[in-house]
């Protein structure tokens, strides 16, 4: 008998009788600014304003103006539980997405009748087609330029076919058949493909998917040089579970989507067309991004004509605050396994693991733990940082740390600052570089002589590291080791 194929409904099997990991409400919530906020309260984490904390997925099965949708959010806000969704080790997913990329399994496609995606169907060309009536995607804040698909994976291919890719965009609801998305310029391959859509003045379809297993999600936001151009992350997820993603042909649209997505919208992204992203609201702000604060508005975002919204029947939405720890397990394990690919061929068995905590947001800061075996080993720590900043340009900050510290433990991390740092000595400023322009402090007026353009940084190495000829003079207090601790707790 052939296995279940994995999707989000199969993911949520696995974890709703799980009160730490899970937990849905009937009570009503307004997906205007409302469901957003309560979720601030019981389980975002990451960056968001304070009082947050690290809960559970909610889900809201009772959502006001959208009487048959469900709404999901924080699935991914907690790495113990993707370790549990992806059934490994929470402190290992890094190498665990590493190797993933380095053995991928290509997607399949499927028929029609085996594609749930499919199940209701509402084409533009429908009387009354609404995409704002269709879709339940929620508003973050009040000031928010609309309602906002979050963790929508946008399929699409060159205009020979001979490529493909997916990638994670912001996307805000403007029309009726309208969507304005943000396409961070370089790197992204739909930016490639739209671009050369663009020059030959052809409209570039793609599929809009919503509602996925995480392993699709988190997948999808790997990039250059880890993924390179004509790398489709399907093949990431399809490693993760040992199981190829399934695809089936778009209705509308001459491309491929996935065929046991929740939500699928059909459409293409215009040529040469551009649209104020808050053209509705005009508050001047976009929605929160990961580092903490509101995105501005873009004047000219590239718009998506929708030609057909489809679902599975008691279909779920699914959405993240931008901010929240969610994001931190989208951006930053893909990352860890970009640096950790990265620094292992050039300098194998010196990094034992990096991790990237939600205080940079999951791409902002990395923690390294590093493995100094003799006095050669001295100085690679710090050769390690800057592979680190050559795998991934929008990092900022990278703390390295002995072996003897937890990396997913702040205190610890920081007690390495004040234990094993001089700053004089142990401190690296790396000036002049390219960063994450929703940085707000990487622009020219918050430093004329170093930030010539808006997404420029200084990048910072704090190395707190013993030097390898005075490690016996750093030796944490050693206490009596007892394995059956835990009978005292019972």
């Amino acid at each position: 008998m052939a296995e279940k194929p994995w999707d989000l409904r199969r993911v949520l099997d696995e974890i709703k009788d799980d009160p730490k990991n899970y937990h849905e409400t009937d009570v009503q919530v307004d997906p205007e600014a409302e469901l957003a906020g309560v979720y601030r309260y019981i389980g975002a984490g990451g960056t968001v304003e304070r009082p947050t904390q690290e809960g559970p997925a909610m889900m809201f099965n009772n959502v006001k103006g959208f009487p048959d949708t469900r709404v999901l959010i924080g699935l991914m806000a907690s790495r113990r539980r993707v370790g549990k969704m992806f059934h490994h080790d929470y402190q290992t997913l890094g190498q665990f997405l590493n190797d993933s990329v380095s053995n991928p399994v290509a997607p399949v496609m499927v028929n029609e009748k085996d594609a749930p995606a499919h199940e209701v169907v509402y084409k533009a060309t429908d009387e009354g087609f609404d995409i704002r009536k269709l879709v339940a995607a929620p508003t973050n804040t009040p000031v928010d330029a609309g309602p906002y698909i979050t963790v929508g994976v946008v399929f699409g291919s060159s205009m020979d076919k001979s490529k493909s890719d997916v990638t994670i965009h912001r996307m805000v609801l403007e029309d009726k058949d309208k969507l304005g998305i943000y396409i961070m310029p370089g790197g992204r391959h739909i930016g490639a493909f739209a671009e050369e859509y663009e020059k030959a003045n052809k409209p570039m379809p793609i599929t809009i998917n919503i509602g996925l297993d995480p392993a699709v999600t988190i997948g999808a936001t790997f990039e250059p040089p880890t993924t390179p151009f004509g790398y489709n992350e399907l093949g990431v997820a399809g490693a993760i579970r040992n199981q190829a993603v399934q695809l089936v042909d778009g209705l509308t649209v001459d491309e491929k989507a996935i065929a046991r997505s929740e939500y699928t919208l059909e459409g293409y992204i215009m040529p040469n067309e551009r649209i104020q992203e808050d053209i509705n609201t005009h508050t001047g702000k976009a929605m929160p991004e990961f580092p903490g604060y509101d995105g501005d508005a873009n004047p000219a975002l590239q718009v998506i004509k929708v030609t057909a919204v489809t679902h599975r029947k008691n279909a779920i939405m699914q959405s993240v605050i931008g901010p929240s720890e969610e994001h931190v397990s989208m951006a930053g394990i893909p990352t860890e396994a970009s640096i950790l690919q990265l620094v292992n061929r050039a300098i194998p068995g010196k990094v034992t693991n990096v991790y990237n905590p939600p205080a940079g947001g999951g791409k902002l800061m990395t923690i390294m733990q590093i493995h100094k075996e003799n006095e050669a080993d001295e100085g690679i720590q710090r050769q390690a940082a800057l592979l680190a900043f050559s795998a991934f340009k929008e990092l900022k900050t990278v703390i390295l740390v002995d072996e003897d510290v937890d990396i997913f433990d702040m205190n610890d991390v920081i007690w390495t600052m004040n234990t094993r740092f001089q700053a004089d000595q142990d401190l690296m400023v790396l000036s002049g570089m390219r960063n994450h322009p929703l940085d707000p402090s990487e622009r020219p007026q918050y430093d004329p002589k170093s930030i010539r353009f808006r997404g420029m940084s200084s990048k910072l190495v704090v190395d707190g590291t013993v030097p390898f000829d005075m490690k016996d003079q750093f030796e944490r207090a050693q206490f009596m080791k007892v394995p059956d601790w835990k009978k005292y707790l019972d």
